[in-house]
């Protein structure tokens, strides 16, 4: 084990304690000042994030732009030191559940269920509000690098009693889940290299994962979208929705709901974490 593996673990388990110990306003405010810092003196994947966004609203202008990549910092920070700060950062949390006889039903057919979601708002508080209210699930997550951050991730997942498994793990543990009538997690948006699939994503063919096809077209299992919103300050909206592709391919089910995850983009641009390189992989195939 290298030693920054241990101190990355003991500086966020510090970290954790400090900010579970702040108010509501006290945490945004912190987080305000530290977004403030990345964006000004860290501009890591800045340049990308900015091309991105440009990418998907080129009728916007620079300042639009500037202005939307401004507040994900600041959302995308903010939403973080509320993760960290679990269990904490719930208290006082207003929720509203759109669409949750959507997933009711789709646990009622007994083969269970697979949720989708993007990297889009608070995702991570979707899945502590599933856990604590009953919903047995279990995300498929990346396993971190540094061995520090990613034992204290799971510990922070695991605190509103959801599973996890990592993506290079066998595709076997995952069809148990589906065996065992659970939730399984896919966080589908990401680049998909030349393995995926091209579909149309924000008005560009984006290689996306096939996982969540591929486990529905083999299991039958139902295919549900989930999202949450910051609406305003401690207030969040968990939506869930159906997927219902016109074909049963592939490419139809992947289509299907990535346009869904397309169409709360446009609406809350800025609770999008636009600094993945979604469009790294480029399509050699005519569309």
């Amino acid at each position: 084990m290298r030693i920054i593996d241990p101190l990355t673990y003991f500086f966020l388990k510090v970290v954790k304690k400090y900010i579970s110990n702040q108010s509501y306003k006290k945490r945004f405010k912190i987080s305000q000042i530290i977004s403030s810092l990345l964006y000004n003196h860290l501009p890591i994947r800045k340049k990308l994030a900015k091309k991105n966004i440009k990418q998907a609203f080129p009728e916007k202008s620079d300042h639009w732009v500037d202005s939307t990549l401004r507040s994900c910092y600041q959302i995308s920070v903010h939403h973080f030191l509320k993760f960290i700060s679990f269990p904490k950062s719930w208290n006082n949390a207003k929720y509203e559940i759109k669409g949750l006889k959507i997933l009711d039903g789709a646990m009622k057919q007994n083969r269970g269920v697979i949720l989708l979601a993007a990297h889009f708002g608070p995702w991570e508080l979707m899945g502590a509000w599933l856990g604590n209210n009953g919903y047995h699930l279990t995300g498929v997550a990346q396993k971190q690098k540094n061995a520090g951050a990613n034992t204290f991730f799971v510990y922070q997942r695991e605190k509103s009693g959801a599973d996890h498994i990592y993506r290079k793990e066998s595709f076997d543990k995952m069809y148990k889940i589906l065996e065992r009538k659970k939730i399984l997690v896919l966080i589908s948006d990401q680049d998909a290299k030349k393995k995926g699939v091209f579909v149309d994503f924000l008005g560009t063919s984006a290689s996306s994962p096939k996982g969540a096809a591929i486990f529905h077209k083999n299991t039958n299992a139902p295919l549900v979208v989930g999202t949450c919103i910051e609406k305003d300050h401690n207030h969040y909206i968990i939506e869930f929705l159906p997927v219902n592709p016109p074909k049963n391919t592939v490419k139809s089910i992947t289509q299907t709901y990535t346009s869904i995850f397309a169409q709360f983009i446009l609406k809350y641009p800025k609770q999008y974490f636009w600094f993945h390189d979604r469009w790294k992989t480029k399509n050699d195939e005519k569309n």
